[in-house]
């Protein structure tokens, strides 16, 4: 069993690595102001961001679905790691030799299962790459000359060559101290007749990457004829290879497409290979599957969907390419970027217009000129015959409800004059009411419309939009005052602890009225209060969060601890005004709780009682009368 790594270690990694360029690697950052960095929110789907990110203080938080933590927090839920996987994964990549307490390091038994098979992957990719060069490869060099890439075209990408024996691969990572469990688990390695044996063999091979760059699995070309597999043969599904969550050449494009927020989707390594090649470096690839919907979520998360952004995909010109664009255009509207569709001529793809005509055609064919939605439909309407009023009929009919899937009521309007330009009907608005009619229809009945039937027409167009449910996390009323400002205080004892401190560890909890925020405040307590974090505000806020009893409160602490603050300038006269006013409502409770009581008990009370009561209450009622003379001098 592995032993608990050492508390310094796991310090050491978090001031090591940078949280802004470990969450880069998932998602587009931009200044949010305050020194804060904002993006698309890699856990749930919205439109505009609202996920922040605080290099200062090692901590980000989505203000949208509340999750909120460290660079620990944020690859274990990214990347569904353990807490010892992510401390050594974000250790190696910080050259940080981790200790633990129990036990000597033994790295075949103490590091996790991803860790394990990442570490495959990169060993394997260094075999096959070397492999390339050995005499039986040959082959393998000669269809990439082919194909118009050189040798250091190969390196650049990785490409590496898988020996045609039976366990090569095998008996190397098994010298390298990997269990027959661990390689068949990982993909390169099957069950043979004696044993595991290599999954790919006398092929060229590809490695696939994750948006972080670790190699994860690999897609593999065949190359001789006496080879009986598919053309082209990927990783199986394992517990880090998914193939609808990769895309080939992300971690070679993610940094460009974040920059120029433009993508091009191609169908091939190769065709990969040829866009960067030829100076197209945001081309990216599917690994053997359609383009679909967890595709749309990485590219999203690097475009951050703005006005300018473009998705350009490249489909050959045949029925697959075809039916390729259309499946993509089904999921057209969970982009906000435009998308568009590019065909060579002759049906060619990148690599071979590459080889044809060189590098700049290849650079002028993704040249963004025809919108997905518009090669969508034509290909839907050249499906009939147009010259006859049935053909007209039958061609609206199934392109309408495809139009009315477009959820952005302007937009739809506008594809809908042009459906009816497409397909010859002189009165566009009675295609624009017809493709209402279908999208109201749908909405109606809470699912899309696939009839070909007129859909009813319906009375009252209000529809009252169906609001997502509330953020999970504590409710509270911010219209309170007191609310806001005990809010306020949390955030400078988080985030300026030396403009609050020393005074502010002085209050209690009962000062908080919010239940929430008394939770914070123990919190902090408990991790030595506001004065720890005057001299090291991210070890502050780490033992802070830890001191956390549970998700919500630690969801909160994130919050409060990114979350920009209300007032113009954050000093010590702003710091001062809000001490003051969470001390004086509380000295004011505490009169009115007192002097409630000796109400309630009338002529019952003892006289000894009576007297200390009144005493409390007017030694309270000086001190609130200073506070209110003096402010935070009275403190």
């Amino acid at each position: 069993m592995a032993g608990r790594i050492n508390d310094d270690d796991v310090k050491a990694v978090r001031d090591a690595v940078p949280i802004d360029a470990v969450v880069s690697e998932y998602l587009q950052l931009r200044n949010a102001g305050g020194g804060n960095l904002k993006g698309l929110c890699p856990f749930h789907d919205e439109k505009s961001p609202s996920f922040q990110v605080s290099p200062g203080k090692g901590l980000f938080h989505c203000f949208g679905c509340q999750e909120g933590g460290d660079t620990i927090a944020f690859v274990m839920k990214i990347d569904h790691l353990t807490f010892s996987e992510t401390v050594e994964r974000l250790a190696a990549k910080a050259g940080i030799t981790l200790r633990y307490e129990e036990g000597g390091y033994n790295p075949s038994h103490q590091r996790g299962e991803r860790i394990r098979l990442v570490e495959a992957h990169k060993i394997a990719g260094d075999f096959y790459r070397e492999q390339l060069n050995g005499p039986e490869a040959e082959i393998g060099r000669k269809f990439l000359a082919s194909r118009g890439f050189d040798q250091d075209a190969a390196a650049h990408f990785g490409v590496g060559y898988s020996p045609a024996g039976w366990d090569h691969l095998t008996r190397y990572l098994r010298g390298k101290g990997f269990s027959d469990k661990e390689l068949i688990s990982s993909g390169l390695s099957q069950d043979g007749r004696r044993g595991p044996i290599d999954r790919f063999r006398g092929r060229l091979m590809w490695p696939i990457s994750d948006t972080s760059g670790d190699v994860v699995g690999f897609g593999a070309r065949k190359l001789r004829d006496d080879d009986n597999g598919p053309k082209y043969l990927n990783t199986p599904e394992t517990s880090i290879y998914k193939k609808s969550q990769v895309l080939y050449g992300i971690d070679l494009a993610k940094k460009d497409i974040a920059k120029s927020s433009r993508a091009v989707v191609v169908e091939g390594y190769t065709d990969v290979m040829a866009c960067h090649l030829a100076g197209i470096t945001t081309a990216i690839a599917t690994c053997g599957t359609a383009f679909g919907g967890d595709h749309i979520k990485i590219l999203r998360r690097l475009l951050m969907d703005n006005g300018s952004a473009r998705v350009i995909f490249t489909f050959d010109g045949d029925a697959a390419g075809q039916k390729a664009a259309l499946r993509a255009f089904e999921d057209d509207q969970k982009f906000a970027a435009e998308t568009y569709i590019a065909i060579a001529p002759d049906d060619m793809d990148p690599c071979d217009l590459r080889l044809a005509k060189g590098d700049d055609a290849v650079r002028d064919l993704v040249e963004p000129r025809t919108p997905l939605f518009e090669f969508a439909l034509r290909q839907i309407v050249g499906r009939y015959d147009l010259e006859t009023p049935a053909g007209r009929a039958a061609a609206l009919d199934e392109a309408a409800p495809v139009v009315a899937k477009i959820k952005t009521s302007s937009v739809q309007r506008e594809v809908a004059v042009q459906l009816a330009g497409f397909v010859g009907i002189l009165d566009q608005e009675y295609v624009v009411h017809r493709v209402n009619q279908l999208a109201q229809w749908a909405r109606g009945r809470g699912g899309d419309r696939r009839g070909p039937g007129p859909a009813p027409s319906r009375t009252g167009a209000q529809h009252q939009q169906v609001q997502a449910p509330a953020a999970s996390g504590p409710a509270l009323n911010l219209r309170s005052p007191a609310h806001r400002t005990e809010r306020e205080l949390l955030k400078l004892a988080l985030q300026k602890p030396a403009l609050v401190s020393p005074a502010f560890d002085a209050y209690g909890v009962d000062e908080f009225t919010a239940p929430p925020y008394a939770a914070v405040r123990q919190c902090i307590a408990e991790a030595g209060g506001a004065e720890l974090g005057v001299a090291e505000t991210r070890e502050y806020l780490v033992q802070v969060l830890d001191a956390t009893p549970d998700d919500t409160v630690r969801k909160l602490v994130t919050e409060l601890a990114v979350e920009v603050f209300h007032g113009k300038s954050i000093d010590e006269a702003y710091a001062g005004e809000h001490l003051v006013k969470v001390r004086l409502r509380a000295v004011d409770r505490r009169i009115d709780d007192v002097q409630g009581s000796l109400a309630r008990l009338g002529s019952n009370v003892a006289p000894d009682h009576l007297a200390a009561a009144q005493n409390e209450v007017w030694v309270l009622q000086q001190y609130a009368q200073s506070l209110r003379s003096h402010g935070a001098a009275a403190l």
